[in-house]
């Protein structure tokens, strides 16, 4: 299904987080943060090794003291995703995680003292060829913004990031990205909308503090959702009390939604009511549990009746109509009736099947022909 809007990016400087492009022309990227203890390896590998799985192109970890500086560096040797450290105020964890191969340092220049301290970590991230990430949180605005604002504001913020980016900019640093977060989605939209038209560095949008996984999906949807179909954004993070894949999981789901980013299989659904021929709720969750492993992009309709469903289907790789019997579609036509007590299994068995004959496809059309020496 092609959609007759498009969005224009916000044009932005590129930077790179190991090998993942932020800014420009690359994709946006989707990342989340390890909860974790950082001095618990194996836990924190496990955790970044599952939200490789789920489609993470990034991994924050915080690195809050020296023992998690060192831990941070023996997980770094046994993942492949680029990560970034999270560190407030002491420098030379900066400079140690600098050394231990971190891929961006998430650490506000303000923070972190004198100029000389301040220096030494440019300096050092100059030298190791890593960006910095600017974060701007409205929960921990310095004091003396707190007394001229009175409370957060979108100016506010702003006007904290430009504290800390000006310092970049007088140490002549330009690769670095900003975020400028709060829990309150309007504040936030007007923040990154004020900030957006003052500099060309890339930016990472969040709704910080957004909450659980209901309310911080809707939160994070709708406030993600203005910015990025404005064309502002980079890379994202969906912050919800819940199991960090999740935030990967939405994030994907946020960019699906707007056409954006397409990744694994969009499930076109109707909510079920009483016309329905089979059970849609049951069968779209477990199709979605089914699927997860699959990252090649697909839209896949799954409607209970045949009022809205072959308009739907018919839109579809593959659909799935409610009838007596249900119909199944293939590239927009009838293709085969499924009962209800298989319609599961035949739905993933179809799309499986068409996802492999796609990567078969694609394998043959990127084969080089090896030219034939032996009559020359």
């Amino acid at each position: 299904m092609e959609s007759d809007f498009s969005i224009q990016r916000r044009k932005s400087r590129q930077i790179m987080v190991g090998d993942v492009a932020i800014g420009g022309d690359a994709p946006i990227a989707v990342q989340s943060m390890t909860n974790t203890e950082t001095t618990d390896v194996a836990a924190t590998v496990a955790q970044i090794q599952a939200l490789q799985k789920a489609g993470a192109d990034l991994v924050r970890v915080s690195v809050p003291s020296m023992d998690a500086a060192e831990a941070f560096g023996q997980i770094r040797k046994q993942v492949t995703l680029p990560l970034i450290a999270d560190i407030h105020f002491d420098y030379k964890i900066a400079l140690r995680v600098a050394d231990l191969g971190v891929d961006c340092l998430r650490i506000n220049p303000g923070n972190i003292g004198r100029e000389d301290r301040v220096r030494a970590v440019i300096d050092k991230a100059r030298d190791v060829g890593i960006p910095i990430r600017i974060g701007v949180n409205a929960g921990s605005l310095e004091k003396d913004l707190q007394k001229k604002y009175g409370e957060p504001t979108p100016d506010a913020l702003v006007e904290s990031a430009m504290r800390h980016i000006d310092i970049l900019d007088r140490l002549n640093f330009p690769d670095f990205k900003v975020s400028l977060k709060a829990s309150d989605v309007f504040m936030t939209v007007f923040a990154y909308r004020k900030l957006a038209s003052q500099i060309e560095q890339p930016l990472h949008l969040g709704i910080t503090e957004a909450g659980g996984l209901r309310s911080g999906s809707v939160k994070s949807a709708i406030g993600l959702g203005m910015l990025l179909a404005e064309g502002i954004g980079d890379t994202i993070r969906v912050s919800l009390a819940a199991d960090p894949v999740e935030e990967i999981r939405v994030g994907f789901d946020i960019l699906k939604s707007l056409r954006i980013r397409n990744k694994g299989i969009n499930l076109i659904a109707c909510p079920s009511c009483s016309r329905q021929q089979f059970d849609v709720i049951a069968t779209v969750n477990a199709l979605e549990a089914r699927l997860e492993d699959i990252t090649e992009p697909m839209d896949v309709a799954v409607i209970g009746c045949v009022v809205n469903g072959p308009g739907e289907a018919k839109e579809a790789a593959i659909g799935l109509t409610g009838g007596t019997p249900n119909l199944l579609y293939k590239d927009g036509k009838p293709h085969h009736k499924v009962d209800n007590e298989s319609l599961v299994d035949e739905l993933e068995r179809e799309i499986r099947q068409r996802i492999a004959l796609r990567q078969q496809t694609e394998s043959k059309e990127n084969v080089i022909p090896i030219k034939d020496i032996s009559k020359t």
